[in-house]
């Protein structure tokens, strides 16, 4: 592994405790510049990772947290008038920031929902006819609990494929657990640990990302992965060109972060869960969980020929 990237595995699995895997998935996704979805019940450590990895990557950060009456403008900022100036004068949301936590984002109703949406495409947002620039780098980690709870409403489809990645964190075993337990408060713990990158340093490493080599015979792989989830019966919809884009991406940052400059099957394999799980709808006579569409996923990757 890369020892610099390495080091900021390690830093979120000591945070974290026993989810290396999720920790180098979502070091991938940030060098890959996409945005990060956390999906799975209360408790399990969904925050925790998200404030980890602002630390951890030394980013400016800001937490909102969704709810059945957050309106758009508590996130983008407001337009108001100031009678000392006899001027109006833009009050800037918590969304200008270069991390923004979106806490339980499938709480809030659609509308909310959807001002997100030309923020993570364009990183930008239009307020009152007037654009504006977001920070850079800018992404969104959005947590979100299971659609069975009570009090949430579903991600449309348009705004899931905005998120490069989804991740479920799951309970830990018993060895994490207890060192959980046992162990200083977390947020004390992360309070002591350093930034581990600046903003110039994840830009360097973002444009190594993107300089991975993808040769013509590892696009074929991808495309015959793309045709199978297209193909009848197994999903009602497959993956589209842009999750493809979106998982070579995904691929580019976890080969470099394994200490390589060219993309392999593996990186491919590896990266593809967390990358299709969110986009692929299943059938109707199908159980629409996602672990089942992560079992149809592990079955697709056996049946796939490299």
């Amino acid at each position: 592994m890369n020892p610099q990237l390495g080091a900021l595995v390690a830093q979120i699995d000591c945070v974290l405790v026993g989810k290396s895997t999720q920790a180098q998935l979502a070091v991938c996704c940030l060098l890959a510049g996409g945005h990060l979805l956390i999906e799975d019940v209360p408790g399990v450590g969904k925050t925790t990772l998200a404030h980890t990895l602002a630390h951890t990557f030394g980013l400016d950060f800001s937490r909102v947290q969704f709810t059945s009456d957050l309106l758009p403008g508590d996130l983008l900022g407001v337009t108001v008038y100031d009678r000392n100036s006899s001027a109006f004068s833009f009050h800037a949301g918590p969304i200008f920031t270069q991390l923004l936590l979106a806490d339980e984002i499938n709480r809030a109703p659609p509308k909310t929902q959807s001002a997100l949406l030309e923020a993570m495409e364009e990183r930008q947002v239009s307020i009152d006819g007037v654009t504006r620039a977001l920070p850079s780098p800018f992404f969104v980690l959005a947590t979100q609990n299971p659609h069975d709870q009570r009090g949430t409403y579903a991600l449309p489809e348009s705004q899931l494929d905005r998120f490069l990645m989804c991740l479920s964190l799951g309970y830990p075993d018993s060895a994490a657990e207890r060192s959980l337990l046992l162990g200083e408060d977390r947020r004390t713990l992360l309070a002591r640990l350093p930034a581990l990158l600046d903003v110039q340093s994840l830009s360097a490493l973002q444009r190594q990302v993107q300089a991975v080599h993808v040769a013509e015979a590892l696009v074929d792989y991808v495309q015959r992965l793309l045709a199978a989830t297209r193909a009848p019966r197994r999903f009602a919809i497959g993956l589209s060109p842009r999750a493809g884009l979106a998982l070579l991406r995904a691929s580019r940052a976890h080969a470099l972060l394994h200490g390589r400059d060219y993309c392999s099957p593996e990186d491919v394999r590896a990266v593809l869960p967390a990358v299709a799980t969110h986009r692929l709808q299943p059938t109707v006579d199908s159980a629409g969980s996602r672990e089942a569409v992560q079992g149809q996923i592990a079955e697709l990757l056996q049946q796939v020929p490299i």
